[in-house]
């Protein structure tokens, strides 16, 4: 049974590690990203009441976390930004990050904006098709010259309201 849990209810480091192993497809991105996903796990555990539990959430299958995502409001109501949306490797190609994204959707939508926005690299094929699965519309490319990936940075935007 799939079930989306407050972060408190699991240790600190947990979204940390699952960041670890959802990227380990390619060992460049820890070399380049531990100091940021470290930095992100601690800020979302020393903030959990206003902050953490609010505006991120672990995914969890049959009593296992399995991955997470987190979005920033700051800019409603014109838009919330979809931060790390991750499934552990061994769960991915099972729907997990499917529901787990409209689980987020579902969520967001509850603060009334006009849109919710996500960037994602063309090197990550199935985070495309996962976005665009559920109604994100792919609105501009720019060339990435920050991340390990090779590819370009893909925009996506799915309209809640106009």
């Amino acid at each position: 049974m799939i079930e989306f849990k407050k972060i408190s209810e699991f240790p600190k480091g947990t979204l940390y590690n699952q960041l670890v192993d959802a990227y380990s497809f390619n060992n460049n991105c820890k070399k380049v990203w531990d100091t940021m996903w470290r930095e992100y796990d601690d800020f979302f555990y020393q903030n959990l009441k206003n902050i953490g539990d609010k505006y991120c959430f672990v995914t969890v299958l049959d009593g296992i976390p399995i991955g997470h995502i987190s979005w920033n409001p700051r800019n409603k109501p014109n838009y919330v930004e979809i931060g790390h949306n991750c499934i552990l490797t061994k769960y991915k190609g099972n729907g997990y990050g499917k529901l787990q994204l409209n689980e987020a959707i579902k969520r967001i939508k509850k603060y009334d904006v006009k849109k919710i926005i996500v960037t994602t690299n063309e090197f990550t094929y199935s985070a495309q098709k996962n976005y665009e699965s559920v109604g994100f519309v792919k609105i501009n490319e720019r060339v990435n010259k920050r991340t390990p990936f090779f590819g370009n940075y893909i925009d996506y935007e799915i309209q809640i309201k106009k």
